[in-house]
């Protein structure tokens, strides 16, 4: 967060906030409360979450209500708080086989094992305005609860646990093994205590892109899809659900399930490759914070982008990448334009004034010597 506003002109800032809250809640409507955001907007709070580095609903929801629905500017508070948090521990590495699924697709294979999830989604919707909604009440949820519920099969059972879909192609030998050792990197990267340096670890650059602004990891992503790079994926599997959180005691040590956090991972299959000569299909990952797929699946490309051996587009371009898909530090800089620049302004006025005057000169004499 290397760019924020700097102070001056104490009362006008003041009287500049205070209008700002009264625009927020200068209307008749009934406030709304930090429930209502969570629940209803979730997918709002979940992105939130995710850019902002931290895993606080509520916090979340605090934030985008403050933020008059600036997300931008939510994931900035958010990710302010947490840095003046403690550091209590890191949790333990875990296998997303372990995920509580409520969604789970494939557009890899038609059929895999434990069946495709469709769960909660807009994909199948056609992008019309429901009027109904303004309408919107009590009854009229009751109504549409017990309609859904009703039609559920009372003795319907669900896995616990479904196995990943690309563990098919690894039996096979199809896939190519990317993942680096943390002990090749020494150490995991903690990319909230260290700069990013160049060439990042695996670790760093999966962190930066698990915390980056969903809109500019997708414009990327998008472009490397339309031929500006050279990876056009398939999606292997993509899948959200509730992950263990597991970490090691403080007395014991042993290790023990705190809570569980809900997130969407994404793995993508890429262009063949093979470093002993046998191609195989290559590996995007993706995971990040909620219910993002946009951002798992951006995720996923990118991560396969940017481990390109011979890189010739900004999508494989790892430095340009994990630079360029911060939103908060982007948004900061772009902000920071607002703020006073009359001194550099009036020295580029004055050498523009004194250029034009040379020029000027320049083209006087030029006539001079072509009349003589």
């Amino acid at each position: 967060m290397g760019y924020v506003a700097v102070k001056g002109g104490n009362e006008a800032i003041e009287k500049a906030c205070q209008l700002f809250v009264h625009e927020r809640t200068k209307g008749l409507s009934r406030p709304l409360g930090i429930d209502q955001i969570k629940e209803q907007l979730y997918l709002a709070i979940d992105r939130v979450m995710g850019e902002g580095s931290l895993y606080a609903p509520d916090l979340a929801a605090l934030a985008l209500k403050q933020s008059a629905g600036d997300t931008f500017e939510a994931s900035f508070m958010l990710r302010a708080f947490r840095a003046t948090q403690e550091r209590l521990g890191y949790s333990l590495p875990v296998s997303t086989e372990k995920m509580r699924v409520v969604r789970r697709i494939s557009s890899a294979f038609k059929d895999i094992p434990g069946g495709q999830i469709l769960g909660a989604t807009s994909d199948y919707t056609l992008r019309l305005l429901d009027f109904d909604l303004l309408k919107d009440d009590a009854a009229r949820r009751s109504a549409f609860r017990e309609r859904l519920f009703d039609s559920l099969p009372a003795d319907a059972e669900i896995p616990s646990t479904f196995p990943k879909v690309i563990s098919i192609l690894r039996r096979e030998g199809l896939l190519a093994e990317t993942v680096e050792a943390a002990h090749k990197e020494g150490g995991l990267s903690d990319i909230t205590r260290q700069p990013l340096t160049f060439p990042a670890s695996r670790s760093a650059s999966l962190q930066a892109l698990a915390r980056g602004e969903t809109g500019g990891m997708l414009a990327l992503a998008y472009s490397s899809m339309r031929g500006y790079g050279n990876i056009h994926p398939t999606l292997g599997e993509l899948r959200i659900g509730y992950l263990p959180l597991t970490m090691p005691h403080p007395v014991t040590g042993k290790p023990f399930v705190v809570g569980e956090v809900k997130v969407t991972e994404a793995d993508v299959l890429a262009r063949m490759q093979g470093s002993d000569g046998v191609p195989r299909f290559s590996l995007g990952y993706g995971i990040c914070f909620g219910q993002n797929e946009i951002k798992a699946i951006s995720m996923a490309i990118l991560d396969r982008c940017t481990r390109t051996e011979k890189p010739d587009s900004p999508s494989e371009d790892q430095e340009f990448v994990l630079y360029h898909i911060d939103g908060i530090e982007a948004m900061g800089f772009c902000n920071h334009w607002k703020l006073p620049h009359y001194v550099d302004f009036l020295s580029d006025l004055d050498r523009l004034r004194k250029a034009q005057d040379m020029a000027r000169a320049k083209k006087l004499q030029e006539n001079i010597h072509a009349d003589t």
